[in-house]
């Protein structure tokens, strides 16, 4: 059977691994696993939220809200614009597919960091586009705005902010000063699936989402409950730009694009800010130990605004075997080899999480 060519050389994304896997091919007790791969919130989902999706289980048979008319209205709220400003996607990677769809084609390019966010480059190849990356492997804007000003063709330019998966964040005036100089007829998406970390460790790279979108009407800002939020299992993100674009990106949403619990879980996740500011600071409080446990041990480590922190190695230590060695005691971290870095990508945990990983680590 024959596919369209565009899959021929389309990488399949790797997600962190299950649990389950780990305990089917290393024979590890389950409760002896800890999962520090995917940056998900350690502390669980909000109580309150918990108990809402208990209750929203007998509506289970009924299709949800496809207006999603009281989750808009929440972040719509919270970031000060209007319901016509939100799309809610399933996964604010979702939202990046739709964006993707509308302004990218054969004839286009798509631009973004050399190493980012990988969804960007498969849902980008996936419409044909020319994937166009900077030589530096963090966000260096003086390589995107030249390789910008070299190919006409940029229809969309990604910024990951702080940017996935090694936790650098760009300040918020260099980002404006960036976008001073791009045409408004680019798409620039500006990737917040962190924001909430980065914002609380440094206001200088806060993104303000209706300052943004209102200076800059070709931006799309995203954002997802998945990590601050500890909502991971349940696929909900977002979109907030302006109302031209995302009547565009409705275009292209299919109905209940996301699922009765999920949007539930979202209404509730907003109303829970003191459980997010709380996991936040004890992320951070954790982060302090990495930075000292790397210091201590000889590498280096790329200072973080994020849940998770990037450990790097200059010698003859192989990233990939760390990871693999890790994995046989127990402790799923993600490698960065794939990117071409010789990195480990480690998920802040609980204290007694961190704590099993330090002991692990000196003993592989």
């Amino acid at each position: 059977m024959k596919f369209n060519t565009v899959l021929d050389n389309l990488k399949i994304y790797e997600a962190g691994k299950p649990i389950e896997l780990v305990v089917r091919e290393y024979g590890v007790d389950e409760k002896d696993i800890i999962k520090l791969a995917s940056n998900e919130n350690p502390r669980g989902s909000s109580p309150r939220v918990i108990e809402a999706i208990k209750k929203e289980t007998r509506k289970a048979n009924l299709y949800p809200d496809d207006s999603m008319y009281e989750l808009k209205e929440g972040l719509a709220n919270k970031f000060k614009v209007t319901n016509d400003n939100v799309i809610i996607g399933a996964g604010s990677d979702q939202i990046i597919s739709f964006a993707l769809q509308a302004k990218a084609n054969k004839h286009t390019s798509i631009l973004m960091a050399r190493t980012t966010f990988a969804m960007y480059e498969i849902y980008g190849r996936q419409t044909g586009a020319t994937i166009l990356k900077t030589p530096s492997h963090t966000h260096n804007l003086d390589e995107l705005l030249q390789l910008y000003k070299e190919n006409p063709s940029v229809s969309v330019i990604f910024l990951c902010i702080p940017n996935n998966p090694l936790g650098e964040c760009l300040d918020t005036k260099e980002v404006y000063n960036f976008l001073d100089q791009i045409d408004d007829g680019t798409l620039v998406v500006v990737d917040g699936a962190y924001q909430e970390y980065a914002s609380y460790k440094d206001k200088n790279k806060k993104i303000d989402v209706k300052d943004l979108i209102s200076k800059y009407p070709n931006t799309l800002y995203l954002g997802t409950f998945s990590k601050a939020y500890g909502l991971g299992g349940m696929r909900c993100g977002y979109g907030i730009a302006d109302s031209t674009i995302i009547k565009a990106l409705h275009k292209l949403r299919s109905p209940f694009n996301i699922t009765t619990l999920s949007l539930k879980a979202g209404i509730e996740a907003l109303k829970d800010e003191e459980f997010v500011q709380n996991c936040i600071k004890e992320n951070f409080d954790e982060m302090i130990k990495y930075e000292k446990f790397a210091r201590d041990n000889g590498f280096n480590f790329i200072p973080s605004y994020t849940n998770f922190i990037t450990l790097k190695y200059e010698d003859d230590r192989k990233s990939s075997l760390i990871a693999q060695n890790l994995l046989k005691k127990g402790i799923i971290v993600r490698d960065l080899g794939a990117y071409g870095m010789n990195a480990i990508r480690v998920t802040i945990g609980t204290p007694e999480q961190n704590s099993k990983f330090f002991s692990t680590y000196i003993t592989i």
